[in-house]
């Protein structure tokens, strides 16, 4: 049985193929369309359809659109409707227009009832309004309202959080800007089963409040939160009462959020383009600070009343990787297990495999999310096809690991173009830029190739089996998710990747998930004495990670980068 999951409702569209419990395939749709996060301006194809991620979904299959049973799309809108309008079977539903929509009155954009309105109809979108580029595996789809399933969003997300973890048993919590009405959900899972215990409902969102002081402090929208993490390291726990004052627990695993007053009590906000000091530090740390801290305490209401020795986690916000190490370093729960694409894209993923497992009444989980490498993959010969065909000078090496770990141990920056496109926003080392971490300076040289904030720090991928020796307390950790404190021993010999306070948002690999990644690591240790590689997403300013061999040159040809390692193929800029 073939399930497609699709999210297209917020931002960061994507698509997703479950067959059978397996997944075979999931990408973003912003890799396709070189539109970051998906955010197209309202209302110009504002919620319109992965296409090109679903696309590519079928390819790797090798399947058409009727071929799949079930279609699943991450949000419900009819938890939103008019509480008369009960009907849930799309036979008995007419087109809605934005006037038969009632929108809750703490809903404030004018263009929610189109939101509503656009996601209603989206299966007319696959069968009717499918984009002629893409009809080969789209051309005379047609399917039945009974495969068509809106799923709740938080339910998604939850879903991507437990159903693809290594844990058969666990409690679950999301926490995001906000779904249809929920901004953060608790659940205990159990087999290929879910069971809401509570949720808060709009507009009480600590992922809005954090979105909100990203904009605050200048950024332009609320894909930026990753950045105010990183600003936090600056700063100093001056305005943690104000934020304290914003955030109110109530000790149930609920809690409200009143953040009217932001600049009485921050200050007026930051311009797009003004230098950062001192008070822009202190708000962001403050601001983190008070996130841990009522997370954590949510954690705890979550394992009292579940018991459970393990923590799945999902939703934007826990893509916080600084908040999900003090998660894991309060040992309130035993184990953590974090959704690598726990922002939206994952709800597409989240939806495929609830409805798979809920279709199919398996009792059992068969898959186990180690990886992030389900995206786009290109052959030697494809790729060598578009070099000669584009005249870009080139040649095939010998051996890849030895020949570019020899480059990388001369300080060069490095275009990696491996395998299959990571899922997620996280590059992986399938879609990377890559570097020696030796040197201090090359953090700031790194930030300069992407045009990007100096105080933005660089990760570090690790072999596996020595990260311990490296980082403190560090395991398996394939998915960027978790900070380690750098050993006081190894500081000076990777300053490029030690954070201002001594940490590093790490990678741990192993040869199964990312075998030349793997022996590319092994080759550069071996070089140097140092099993550690920066590694940032292949992509500069303002664009997504690449994704095809086109995407790789032309960003290549277009930045400062050393050389670009394609397949076997070297590409050098004399």
């Amino acid at each position: 049985m073939y399930t497609l999951g699709i999210n297209a409702a917020f931002h960061d569209s994507a698509a997703c193929l479950v067959k059978d419990g397996q997944l075979i395939a999931a990408a973003e749709d912003e890799r396709f369309t070189h539109i970051k996060h998906g955010k197209r301006p309202i209302p110009f194809s504002a919620y319109e359809l992965p296409f090109h991620a679903i696309d590519y979904c079928l390819k790797a299959a090798n399947i058409h659109l009727n071929d799949v049973d079930h279609i699943s799309y991450s949000f419900d809108p009819y938890i939103l409707l008019d509480p008369e309008d009960a009907a849930r079977d799309l036979i008995d539903i007419p087109l809605k227009c934005p006037d038969q929509i009632r929108v809750p009155e703490k809903w404030v954009s004018p263009w929610d009832p189109l939101f509503l309105s656009s996601i209603i109809n989206a299966p007319g979108q696959l069968t009717d309004g499918y984009p002629h580029h893409l009809q080969q595996r789209f051309r005379g789809a047609k399917f039945s309202n009974e495969q068509w399933h809106f799923v709740e969003h938080h339910l998604c997300h939850a879903a991507s959080a437990f159903l693809p973890s290594p844990y058969t048993e666990a409690a679950v919590m999301t926490i995001d800007g906000r779904g249809e009405k929920a901004t953060t959900t608790f659940s205990i899972g159990s087999g290929n089963d879910l069971r809401r215990i509570s949720q808060v409902n709009m507009p009480d969102s600590l992922g809005l409040l954090y979105e909100k002081i990203t904009t605050h402090l200048g950024f332009l929208h609320s894909s930026d939160e990753y950045k105010v993490m990183a600003l936090a390291s600056y700063g100093k726990p001056v305005f943690v009462n104000a934020f304290r004052s914003m955030i109110h627990l109530s000790g149930n695993g609920q809690y409200s959020i009143n953040d009217e007053k932001i600049t009485d009590l921050l200050g007026p906000a930051r311009k797009k383009g003004e230098a950062f000091t001192a008070h822009h530090f202190n708000i962001a740390h403050s601001l983190q600070a008070v996130l841990q801290e009522s997370v954590l305490q949510l954690s705890e209401w979550l394992h009292k009343i579940t018991d459970a020795e393990n923590l799945c986690f999902a939703g934007g916000v826990a893509l916080n990787c600084v908040l999900n190490a003090r998660i894991r370093d309060a040992g309130i729960f035993r184990n953590i297990w974090v959704q690598p694409a726990s922002g939206d894209s994952g709800t597409a993923l989240g939806a495929a495999m609830w409805t798979d497992a809920t279709i199919r009444n398996s009792q059992e989980k068969t898959f186990k999310m180690d990886h992030a490498y389900w995206g786009p993959e290109y052959s030697d010969d494809e790729i060598k096809a578009f070099l000669d065909w584009t005249k870009t000078p080139y040649r095939q090496m010998e051996n890849i690991a030895e020949e570019t770990a020899a480059l990388l141990a001369a300080n060069k920056v490095i275009g990696w173009f491996q395998g299959r496109m990571e899922f997620g926003p996280r590059a992986l080392g399938s879609r990377s830029i890559l570097a020696s971490p030796i040197s201090g300076s090359m953090q700031a040289k790194l930030n300069e190739v992407k045009d990007r904030e100096d105080f933005r720090p660089v990760a570090p991928v690790v072999l596996e089996e020595v990260a311990a020796e490296w980082f403190e307390g560090a395991h398996f950790s394939p998915f960027m998710l978790f900070v380690y404190d750098v050993k006081p021993d190894k500081k000076d010999k990777i300053p490029a990747v030690t954070h201002v306070d001594g940490t590093a948002r790490i990678q741990t690999i192993n040869h199964e998930q990312h075998s030349r990644y793997y022996d590319l690591l092994q080759a550069f240790y071996k070089k140097t004495g140092v099993p550690v590689l920066i590694n940032t997403s292949f992509n500069t300013l303002g664009k997504p990670i690449v994704c095809t061999p086109r995407d790789a040159i032309e960003c290549f040809w277009s930045s400062p980068f050393d050389a670009l390692v394609i397949g076997s193929f070297l590409i050098e800029k004399k």
